[in-house]
């Protein structure tokens, strides 16, 4: 049986000859010229307008507050690059950003923060980030858990814009089989030799779909928040009726989560007391908004979702808004504070969170709404960063855009995507797309996560700068050669000026500065051929600060 290697080794010349086909037919000089491409479509509004300003004028109130003066508006190519990174997982390709050079629409950054949110290559890393959260990132047990089952199914209802409160109903009340209903992964993802563990699933819900990290409440009361170990307890029995049998996931009735009591310390008395003790369903509060359905699971999903439950709206903003901006609102994810009694419009998150709720749980709309907000199109440069304490202030007003680095999965995409001239998303050559597949699995390999336990970005430890630096995949994503970005801009850009530029396009989603084109210059014209010279441009900016993160 021969790996994936061989196999990609074996479809390398194919992909070489049908490449050295279509440069040789074209005839160009100029790759990918802007008066070629047909303009983008235009997006029918999501009439968020008024609330994106309502935003606006709370982060104003918290810059004024702080005594910040924010940063400056980012350049319009920084701000595509930002919303690629964090809506898509990962940059523009050159083809899209001459496109949007050649969109003369004042509002063009709107329109195309749309047109990202619509794609395909959208859906999918988002529904990655959410899987992350939702299943974790465990192994688990093979024959009755397939994350990528859950994760394409989620990536579905992403794409189809399919209201976020319906797909938490479908993951927590649903049943079937995990393979043709794979939304019930979210529950198999707590079997451990054949048995459910439901306190896994208590604790996913609170922290993902709550923003509460009540775990330790599994052992005694929480010593910091209003739920007792009896109301933790009460939440892992909504799954106390879940069985899990050849035929998939389904609710019996007559099932009842019991807990096992310790013995008795007088050996006598042990043979008389119970072993363990059942324990009925309940919610940790708002137990009048719970309805009768015919499960508990489906009794639990209607009160996790009702319109009265802020903590899971709250909850979802929080997280939407560190997929978007690097870091959430409030940090830690799955330890938002109570509400108030009555949502404070002044609180960006009560005002996304009251906006989500009253527009059916919209997810798009509210990932459109942060990133046209005025922090996500400010500089993330600021003389406060200089200062001491002062990134701190910043980073808490969002006086500035947030520097982060790029996860694994990111950074892969990102590398992949540069050295293609060329769009790499579902609609690609199949051989391509199966290149870049064997190339990703190796990747996150070798690099490893960079995520610590509570799922935040970390920067880069050096056995993962040198994986990137120099590894076997690294030197074959720049090697110059008919079928890479740096092989074609060296054999078909009229001259120097135009390689350099159309190289810190292809990885940096910008144009070079003056002092930029002076300093590269000379690593084209220093070297024996233009192809040996755009290999090694390409590897000193693939491995720059600046691409590794999302600045």
């Amino acid at each position: 049986m021969p790996s994936h290697r061989q196999i990609l080794r074996a479809l390398l010349p194919a992909v070489a000859l049908t490449t050295v086909a279509v440069v040789l037919a074209s005839g160009a000089r100029d790759p990918l010229p802007a008066s070629a491409l047909a303009p983008p479509p235009a997006v029918a509004p999501d009439g968020s307008e008024a609330t994106v300003s309502r935003l606006d004028a709370a982060l104003a109130e918290r810059w004024r507050a702080a005594g910040i003066e924010p940063a400056g508006r980012a350049d319009d190519l920084e701000v595509l690059r930002r919303a690629w990174l964090g809506l898509a997982g990962t940059i523009p390709s050159v083809e899209e950003i001459r496109r949007f050079e050649a969109d003369g629409d004042p509002g063009r950054l709107g329109r195309w923060i749309a047109l990202v949110l619509a794609d395909r290559r959208s859906a999918d890393h988002l529904a990655r980030r959410l899987a992350h959260a939702l299943v974790g990132d465990a192994a688990g047990q093979v024959i009755v858990f397939r994350r990528d089952r859950f994760t394409d199914w989620l990536a579905a209802r992403l794409l189809a814009n399919d209201p976020f409160d319906r797909t938490v109903t479908a993951m927590v009340a649903h049943g079937g089989l995990w393979t043709e209903a794979p939304e019930v992964n979210f529950v198999t993802q707590a079997m451990a030799d054949g048995t459910l563990d439901a306190n896994v699933l208590a604790g996913r819900v609170a922290r993902v779909l709550l923003g509460q990290r009540i775990d330790c409440a599994q052992c005694h009361d929480h010593p910091f928040a209003p739920i007792t170990q009896r109301q933790y307890e009460g939440l892992a029995a909504c799954f106390g009726q879940v069985r899990v049998t050849g035929l998939g996931v389904e609710d019996d009735p007559a099932r009842v989560l019991s807990i096992d009591l310790p013995a008795p310390a007088d050996g006598g008395a042990a043979a008389m007391a119970p072993k363990s003790r059942k324990v009925p369903p309940r919610v940790p509060y708002g137990d009048d908004w719970q309805a009768e359905r015919r499960t508990h699971r489906e009794n639990l999903a209607a009160w996790l979702v009702d319109p009265r439950n802020r903590r899971f709206h709250r909850a979802v903003v929080n997280r939407a808004w560190a997929i978007v901006y690097g870091r959430g609102l409030h940090e830690p994810l799955d330890d938002l504070p109570d509400p108030p009694a009555d949502p404070d419009p002044r609180d960006p998150l009560d005002l996304l969170a009251e906006d989500f709720r009253e527009h059916g749980c919209d997810l798009r709309r509210l990932l459109s709404i942060l990133a046209r907000a005025r922090p996500f199109h400010l500089s993330s440069r600021h003389p406060l960063r200089a200062e001491p304490d002062g990134a701190t202030r910043l980073d808490a007003a969002w006086g500035a855009f947030p520097v982060t680095p790029l996860g694994p999965d990111v950074m892969i995409a990102a590398l992949v995507q540069a050295t293609s001239l060329r769009t790499i998303d579902r609609d690609s050559h199949l051989l391509t797309r199966t290149i870049r597949f064997f190339r990703e699995v190796d990747f996150l390999r070798d690099y490893g996560p960079t995520e610590d336990a509570n799922g935040d970005r970390q920067p880069a430890t050096i056995p993962q700068t040198l994986v990137r630096m120099n590894g076997r995949l690294a030197r074959e994503l720049v090697e110059a050669n008919p079928f890479t970005a740096p092989g074609r801009i060296a054999g078909l850009a009229a001259d120097d000026e135009q390689r350099l530029d159309l190289a810190f396009l292809t990885v940096l989603t910008r144009h070079p500065s003056p002092e930029e084109r002076s300093a590269t210059r000379s690593l084209i014209t220093a070297a024996p051929d233009r192809g040996g010279g755009m290999q090694d441009l390409f590897w000193a900016l693939t491995n720059s600060v600046e691409f590794g993160w999302n600045h």
